[in-house]
């Protein structure tokens, strides 16, 4: 059975500044795991509620903090942050400190608790407090349970530049299946005669030229990078029509309908990919849910620039009228960046949740896309092919499934044409 590990990928939309050589330090006396930036003061601020909103209930955790002597500090616990009230005990937890050439590690003494779970920002061992009262500073008190020399661990410099928190996972091994958990049949033929059904695939509804497909996710996900490679196949060219690309906000900040052609010069097939701002967990940020509804139902015209402060407001004229069925949408797909499904927050989960809703309520079909794909599994990366004989991809389709409610399970283990089509 060939095994090979998963090569995680941090949050694209922030920048560590965790230095490759500490950081693989880190990793090692942890165990062989990874790190992925959840939070970030200089970003998101030192506030303690800005801090449990992205880092509670995420697992294992790791503060680094750093100051302007050059020190890159923090400390480790394995239990989660949830706000508890309680003393935590936690026989895995650890102090750190790097300067220049050297480190040290400081771990907790017997008999003695970790930290107490408060809704302020972390403390260890009610010792050693982060943050301390919303401010960039490291604060130190008398006690027992680590034997801290605040001289050494932060040459006594108080005032933060920047404190970090990463989620720690171990490296789980991927492993093949014994038989592809989806049947795909990957020849040059298969495709011409996919490609064949969608060129001439015709509505049920005669009033209905082109099947409208909204295609909704997080910021980053890869919406419009998904666009362009479904124009560029049928184009048999690169093409970039919708921008796309990496950045902390969404990058299509418009209500976009792309059209896509048989070739240079070709018929318009008779499908309409319909982009849209990405979803972001802060109220007042990204895509606004109320946007959804009034583009399910087909109010809201193609280049409307979105205001994630206010939702779209209907034109008097044109809502006199009902949207016609070609206007309206079709089928919802929500596009997940396969790297970051755990990572999604509760807010980001909400969201998705209520959109859901509003789609059920119309009775629109919904699947889930997976992105980035080969990103998140070094089989696939070397191999496309491996995709559906990969133990890790197959778990995360089941994590995809869990976490938006949507049976990705059912028809991913179908097999013949209704698995093909959803290539």
């Amino acid at each position: 059975m060939q095994k090979a590990k998963v090569r995680k990928v941090s949050t694209d939309t922030l920048t560590s500044n965790l230095p490759e050589e500490r950081r693989e330090q880190l990793c090692a006396s942890l165990g062989n795991v990874e790190l992925s930036l959840l939070y970030k003061a200089s970003v998101h601020g030192y506030k303690a509620s800005a801090f449990h909103q992205r880092c509670d209930r995420q697992g294992p955790t790791l503060v680094v903090a750093y100051n302007n002597s050059d020190y890159i500090f923090g400390g480790y616990t394995s239990v989660d942050y949830a706000q508890s009230g309680r003393e935590i005990s936690d026989e895995e937890a650890f102090l750190f400190s790097f300067k220049s050439g050297t480190s040290s590690y400081i771990k907790i003494n017997s008999g003695y608790n970790a930290r107490y779970d408060d809704a302020k920002w972390p403390n260890f061992g009610q010792q050693l407090y982060f943050c301390h009262n919303n401010q960039p500073v490291v604060y130190h008190q008398g006690g027992n349970a680590f034997n801290i020399n605040t001289s050494s661990m932060y040459g006594n410099d108080t005032q933060l530049t920047e404190c970090e928190v990463y989620k720690v996972e171990q490296e789980p091994e991927v492993s093949t299946e014994e038989k592809p958990w989806r049947n795909v049949l990957w020849t040059p033929e298969r495709r011409a005669e996919l490609m064949g059904l969608i060129k001439n695939h015709k509505p049920l509804m005669t009033s209905v030229s082109r099947v409208r497909i909204l295609m909704i996710g997080p910021v980053g996900a890869g919406k419009s990078s998904f666009f362009n490679s479904i124009n560029s196949i049928f184009m048999s060219r690169i093409t970039s029509k919708a921008m796309s690309g990496s950045a902390g906000t969404s990058l299509t900040t418009q209500f976009r309908t792309y059209p896509v052609k048989d070739g240079c010069g070709g018929r318009l097939l008779p499908f309409v990919l319909c982009d849209t701002m990405g979803l972001e967990e802060q109220s007042g940020a990204g895509l606004d849910i109320e946007d959804i509804s009034s583009i399910l139902q087909g109010h809201v015209p193609d280049r409307y620039k979105f205001n994630p402060m206010a939702p779209f407001q209907h034109n008097e004229r044109r809502v006199s009228r009902p949207a016609s069925l070609q206007e309206k949408i079709h089928c919802v797909v929500y596009v997940i960046d396969a790297t970051k499904i755990s990572l999604m927050s509760d807010k980001l989960q909400e969201k998705l949740a209520s959109i859901r809703r509003r789609v059920n309520l119309l009775s629109i079909p919904q699947i889930v896309l997976m992105t980035k794909v080969d990103e998140a599994c070094p089989l696939v990366e070397e191999d496309l092919q491996s995709l559906y004989v990969s133990s890790y991809i197959k778990t995360k389709v089941q994590e995809v499934s869990s976490r938006l409610g949507v049976p990705v399970k059912n028809y991913s283990l179908q097999s013949g044409a209704g698995a093909g089509a959803q290539l």
